[in-house]
């Protein structure tokens, strides 16, 4: 019998897309996605919603009412997306639209019991000044303005009365797959080590000086929301989630060129930014010699590429590792970990399946 509603907001996300496939075929769930575009799940009731026009979610009062459990992960990002991390519009334009998300559903969600939404790294400033390692959820608020704690804020009031709880997220680097997603570091890794092999050419490095990081794989995101759902240990708290393992991208470079067949050859510093909207035409013909769905490379990607170039650093310098703390996550009883290479592989699998990469 099913007893408990998830809604995942923002579904055709990297996250919300994966927790639509993990909760759908769980027993006593009922999976809800809200989202502009509807995403390329079955199985689950789509909700076409602006969160920025509050009428198109509030017409759906009927399905909110049953929600019990909401899973918040719809994010809004400027053109330039790092320069928008800073920026005082794209932090007020999150904050709306988590206000028009909320005040419908506590309006009319009578057996609402818990609410998790994201953040991550940046929680620690790491766009603004080298990260101390590991950073952890005790921490004070790392003194910068950021839409986490507007969210955050506005979470906590209008928690003030009322019984539900919730779950604050912090993934690194999330590995997924979705349709021009802005941080997608797996599709924009693939599509690059596509276009190599297409081209006949060696997939060089693209970076500089390696940074030792972290990545979360959505899935892993995906079964801690059902792990905390109704966990009094997850009541209220902050979380890190990792996959359990270091991330450093060279390292990584000989087994990503083995998957695609393609040679490695020597690094070759460059800002894909710069480099790959020019292969547009290339995608087209590979499109169709391929029979992928028809997706130029700007849509497939997104912003990604300015975030692949990020996580690269091909013009950097040496900084301290971007690594946290996944103590407190474990000890309060959630120990999922994935290797690296694996998460990579799932989600190649996927993008393949999905008909956004070739298969050779």
């Amino acid at each position: 019998m099913t007893d408990r509603t998830l809604l995942v907001v923002g579904a055709t996300g990297l996250l919300g897309r994966a927790a639509l496939v993990h909760f759908k075929n769980l027993p006593g769930w009922r999976v809800l996605g809200m989202s502009r575009r509807a995403p390329d799940v079955d199985g689950v009731t789509h909700l076409a919603a602006d969160l920025m026009d509050r009428t198109s979610v509030e017409r759906h009062g009927d399905a909110l009412s049953t929600v019990t459990h909401v899973l918040y992960t719809a994010l809004f990002e400027m053109e330039d997306l790092v320069g928008g991390w800073r920026h005082g519009e794209q932090m007020q334009t999150n904050l709306v639209m988590f206000q028009n998300l909320l005040g419908p559903v506590e309006a009319v969600a009578d057996g609402l019991a818990h609410i998790s939404i994201l953040q991550g790294t940046k929680a620690y400033g790491i766009h603004v000044e080298p990260m101390r390692a590991p950073a952890r959820e005790r921490w004070p608020r790392h003194d910068h303005e950021n839409f986490y704690w507007l969210q955050e804020d506005h979470l906590k009031a209008r928690q003030q009365g009322n019984s539900w709880t919730y779950a604050i997220w912090r993934p690194q680097a999330v590995f997924g797959h979705a349709l021009g997603s802005p941080m997608n570091l797996v599709g924009a890794v693939a599509t690059y080590a596509s276009i190599c092999r297409e081209q006949g050419v060696p997939c060089r490095y693209p970076g500089g000086v390696p940074i030792i990081t972290e990545a979360t794989d959505a899935r892993l995101v995906a079964r801690a929301i059902e792990w905390a759902a109704d966990n009094e240990a997850a009541t209220n708290q902050t979380f890190n989630i990792t996959n359990g393992e270091a991330l450093i991208w060279p390292n990584l470079w000989p087994w990503i060129c083995d998957y695609f067949g393609v040679e490695q050859g020597d690094a070759a510093p460059q800002l894909l930014t710069e480099t790959m909207p020019a292969m547009e035409p290339l995608w087209a013909e590979m499109v169709r010699k391929y029979d992928l769905l028809p997706h130029s490379l700007a849509t497939l990607i997104g912003s990604s590429w300015q975030f692949l170039d990020r996580a690269t650093r091909p013009n950097g310098t040496t900084v301290p590792p971007s690594l946290v703390s996944t103590i407190k996550l474990r000890q309060a009883g959630f120990a999922g970990c994935l290797d690296n290479e694996e998460s990579l592989r799932y989600w190649f699998s996927e993008m393949r399946d999905a008909r956004v990469l070739p298969r050779w």
